[in-house]
């Protein structure tokens, strides 16, 4: 399933937030990304419509299965390539900000060699 880049960024949030507490908010998506609660409530029903998401009996938003898939591979793609950039020199808040970008569109194979890198020559 193909989502835009808005969409895993939101998907890797509410992930990164359900690691803290499993009481993940439309409020608290917004105060991580900066997002106003109108663009936050939009983005949570496509990824509801899509089947990624789902609200509980308490309104709290959860991930699926598919979603929580979804989520743990663009989060570890965010980790692997902050680590390549942190080990080849590249200051903290560049790597991290430049691994947001690159996650969303480097391919599959390329990842994959990456990865494969990373495991032979350390991390």
């Amino acid at each position: 399933m193909a989502l835009l880049e808005s969409g895993e960024m939101y998907l890797e949030t509410i992930y990164i937030l359900s690691q803290k507490t499993s009481e993940v908010r439309g409020i608290d998506i917004g105060e991580y990304m900066g997002f106003s609660k109108p663009s936050v409530s939009r983005a949570v029903g496509l990824l509801k419509n899509s089947g990624l998401v789902y609200t509980d009996d308490l309104g709290f938003i959860k991930l699926t299965e598919a979603g929580l898939e979804k989520a743990k591979d663009i989060y570890e793609r965010h980790t692997v390539l902050t680590k390549l950039l942190l080990n080849i020199g590249v200051e903290e808040e560049t790597a991290v900000n430049d691994a947001c970008r690159i996650e969303h569109y480097i391919s599959e194979e390329t990842f994959e060699a990456i990865k494969a890198y990373m495991a032979k020559h350390g991390s």
